[in-house]
């Protein structure tokens, strides 16, 4: 097994015979450690006492009146938060039933970095056998934003945090200014002859996907979609990218972000898409479902489409929750 991704944090959590992820004391005590839960040097003697309990045991029980007595109205309200997040994350056997009955009755209130930092994890647990550095690079495109760069007749998704950072260092230097050319040009593009490199360098997510290159990148995406789909719904699916939709019968498509679901939307109207909209699109699937996954009426016998699109500026923010919620299953299908 290649190591990789260890910001995950899969090494904290458990594993089930069928792969199944276990949440642990140790995973839940790494919420206990994020900034915002940290007790600060002002925190009251209440704060400091649950927070010293919870470190020593991470599912102990918690009353009302031990958060309500925290002076802090912030402090109160992310602790409340936690410990609602906590009962969330230990609802089902597995973190891929949490992550999916989280989807199922909603977000609201939820930050997204919680949500990615699921995805991550779950992705994580899926790709242990995935020996292509390419299908994992492009598996970053479902927790972490990417930036499009049209270059040299290609399409390039670099991290997004990435890029602000060398944006950044280029604003502050009038040399990099003044030579020019997009700020994705001054990372590494991954390739085949130099790919192993990846694993080396996996939680920097400073590796350049070329989306059309070759290996394709198109296809490594689709691969990393078809792990996630296995993670959360129990059964392999066929995922093949294509050029573009020559199917009158547009019945049945899966938007991976906000953008692709509007422009899905208005195909299924049967409108048009004008010049603006149809650039966006960035990467179009054909899903096959097994035989034996039984479906909605209103898609037996039609073709499951994936799109996927940038927005105005040039961003591409995955929503893997939509292929919980939006694949036009008869019953949910759950593995773990």
């Amino acid at each position: 097994m290649t190591h990789f991704w260890a910001s995950s944090g899969h090494l904290l959590l458990d594993r089930e015979v069928g792969g199944g992820l276990v949440v642990t004391d140790d995973f839940l005590k790494a919420y206990l450690a994020r900034p915002e839960v940290l007790p600060p040097e002002e925190a009251c003697d209440a704060e400091r006492a649950l927070h010293a309990k919870l470190m020593a045991q991470p599912q102990a029980e918690v009353a009302e009146r031990e958060i309500a007595a925290i002076a802090d109205a912030d402090a109160r309200e992310n602790w409340r938060f936690l410990l609602g997040w906590r009962e969330r994350l230990l609802a089902a056997p597995t973190l891929q039933g949490a992550y999916a009955g989280i989807i199922r009755r909603g977000v609201s209130g939820v930050p997204p970095v919680f949500l990615d930092q699921l995805v991550h994890v779950i992705l994580r647990a899926g790709l242990d056998e995935e020996g292509d550095p390419f299908v994992v690079r492009a598996a970053e495109c479902l927790f972490r934003p990417q930036r499009v760069t049209l270059h040299e007749n290609t399409i390039l998704l670099a991290d997004a945090e990435m890029i602000e950072g060398h944006e950044a260092d280029r604003h502050a230097s009038p040399l990099l200014a003044m030579l020019g050319g997009p700020a994705v040009t001054s990372l590494d593009i991954l390739k085949s002859g130099d790919a192993d490199r990846y694993w080396q360098r996996s939680d920097a997510f400073d590796l350049v996907l070329d989306l059309g290159g070759k290996p394709s990148g198109r296809a490594a995406l689709g691969k990393a979609i078809a792990h996630w789909v296995r993670q959360i719904h129990g059964f392999d699916v066929e995922i093949e990218a294509i050029e573009n939709v020559r199917d009158a019968n547009w019945r049945w498509f899966v938007g991976l972000d906000a953008q692709a679901t509007a422009i899905g939307n208005a195909l299924w109207k049967g409108e048009a898409l004008d010049e603006d909209k149809a650039s966006r699109l960035i990467a179009l699937y054909r899903l096959t479902l097994p035989s034996e996954v039984p479906v909605l009426p209103a898609a037996e016998g039609a073709p499951i489409y994936l799109m996927l699109a940038m927005d105005g500026d040039r961003l591409v923010r995955m929503k893997p929750q939509n292929l919980v919620t939006g694949l036009p299953l008869a019953a949910h299908e759950m593995a773990n």
